[in-house]
């Protein structure tokens, strides 16, 4: 391997990306993305989207999925905090319904891949975040799917503090739990 480490989680698919960061008293350098190291991890992708997203503490932002589009996702915070969680929505995966969740920071530089198949959300840890993703496919608006982020049969266990505010959209707060999801992976 080469500048960066890429390491399986419970569920099949995820990973957690770490790059070798090289400080020195001018700051440091870290490559975030590398085509060879990836492929030796055995992940062959194709990004064809990069995105950027601020948000404040408190905002929980999920559960998404795109239906007929589905995307892979690699994701990084460049400032602040977010717990970041996917939900495996692969019916005949062996984890299909369970989560897996990890803190993503500018200060421990981790990222995530979620790939297709899996619902995606986060919650802002930090006073504000500035969140990054590279995409496997493109948006598409009208394809959106999504899952209850407090569906209890998931039981997520978001990190969410003594009188921390939650801000979550209108659409986020409609969506159903999993279990009356129509699914289509």
């Amino acid at each position: 391997m080469g500048k960066i480490t890429v390491t399986s989680c419970e569920i099949e698919g995820l990973y957690v990306i770490e790059p070798t960061v090289f400080r020195d008293e001018r700051g440091y350098f870290m490559e975030t993305y590398n085509q060879k190291d990836m492929e030796e991890a055995g992940l062959n992708l194709n990004f064809v989207q990069d995105n950027q997203s601020m948000s404040t503490k408190g905002v929980l932002r999920g559960l998404h999925f795109q239906k007929e589009y589905p995307q892979g996702k690699l994701v990084r915070v460049v400032r602040g905090a977010v717990f970041d969680v996917a939900v495996d929505l692969r019916k005949d995966s062996k984890t299909f319904g369970k989560w897996f969740g990890v803190e993503l920071s500018a200060e421990n530089k981790k990222q995530f891949y979620i790939p297709e198949g899996f619902a995606h959300g986060f919650l802002v840890l930090s006073a504000e975040a500035e969140f990054c993703y590279k995409c496997t496919d493109f948006y598409h608006p009208n394809d959106e799917g999504g899952i209850a982020w407090d569906d209890e049969e998931l039981g997520i266990t978001w990190p969410i503090e003594e009188g921390m505010e939650l801000v979550i959209s209108k659409k986020d707060q409609g969506w159903e739990p999993l279990s009356k999801t129509e699914i289509p992976f």
